[in-house]
């Protein structure tokens, strides 16, 4: 559904076009300092604005309406809201009538009767990684000293992403993107076999932002490539510091005290420029399709962040996991 995590719940609500989108997280620590200026880098490293992105531009200022007061968490669920002030439904008035290729517009007609919100895609819009991104802020103050960076490293399978970008800018398309995460600091012992690998639950957080088609860690897919001379990775003291990183930091599930290392593909943003054909659900047939509104070149510019805070919100749950396991048992 629409909520994640165990002890660091998270619960997002809203539409693109809607009035307002947002999260409530449950299972915050009370006594965090937090105030609105502490949101804002993350925020505005996902906004659009660099070429290849859309030009809609929000505000995308955070409204903390509870769970916090005088400038500290209250241990009571958080909730943050963000209204949407530049919207332009006009231009999604046919997408009712012949879904978008690639979009969630089919599906969701099928699935909720008609009556989803076509405007912008509605609640399955990137929009609403806005939520995300938030959430992993307060997550981040979380983890502490665990350091997490992610980046674009190639776009239409070019390490030349500027170039990749305006070639498909000049002929009305889009491109994918591959995004690399890393996090240092993690502590050894981090995350359940199974179900609640580190593996399993930052996976099922990446799946749940739009476009992201693929995931790997580590060396990844070129493992099937490699002997298991080649792959293990010495453990060379007792910290399980190792001579090399094909694990991604990740052994059995649970965190090695290596770095985590791990990739994710960015499949091209599905609203591009060329006319393209689609079924119609009012007539029956198959029609030409164009596309109007304001969309990404390349939405991968702009999921860096959102990787981050995603990975922060499951570290941040299973820390807490693996914390209250420890007290059980003490």
């Amino acid at each position: 559904m629409n909520s994640f995590g165990r002890i660091f719940r998270i619960s997002i609500f809203g539409e693109s076009h809607g009035e307002a989108i947002g999260v409530t997280i449950d299972g915050v620590p009370s006594g965090i300092n937090l105030s609105v200026d502490d949101f804002m880098a993350d925020l505005n490293r996902r906004k659009a604005g660099a070429k290849g992105t859309t030009p809609r531009k929000e505000d995308d200022t955070p409204e903390i309406v509870a769970g916090w007061v005088n400038g500290y968490t209250t241990g009571a669920p958080l909730t943050i809201l963000f209204r949407n002030n530049n919207t332009q439904s006009g231009d999604y008035g046919n997408i009712a009538k012949t879904p978008r290729p690639g979009h969630a517009d089919f599906v969701a007609y099928k699935k909720f009767g008609g009556y989803n919100d076509v405007r912008g895609g509605g609640h399955f819009s990137g929009r609403l990684t806005l939520t995300l991104v938030s959430a992993g802020v307060v997550a981040k103050k979380i983890l502490g000293n665990i350091d997490i960076n992610a980046k674009l490293i190639s776009a239409g399978g070019d390490a030349n992403i500027e170039k990749a970008i305006e070639e498909a800018m000049a002929k009305g398309d889009s491109v994918g993107g591959l995004v690399e995460c890393k996090a240092s600091g993690i502590p050894l012992g981090v995350g359940e076999p199974f179900f609640d690998s580190i593996e399993s639950v930052i996976s099922h957080l990446a799946f749940a932002v739009p476009a992201i088609k693929g995931i790997e860690f580590g060396s990844g897919f070129q493992a099937a490539a490699m002997t298991g001379s080649q792959h293990n990775d010495p453990i060379l003291d007792e910290t399980g510091r190792t001579a090399t990183n094909n694990a991604g930091g990740i052994t059995g599930g649970i965190s090695n005290g290596n770095e985590l290392v791990f990739r994710v593909a960015v499949k091209p943003t599905s609203s591009i420029g060329i006319k393209q054909q689609t079924y119609s659900t009012e007539s029956g047939k198959v029609e030409e399709l164009e596309i109007k509104g304001r969309h990404d070149a390349c939405i991968a510019l702009r999921v860096p962040v959102v990787i981050e805070a995603i990975t922060a919100i499951a570290l941040a749950d299973l820390l807490m996991i693996a914390n209250g396991l420890k007290s059980t048992n003490s």
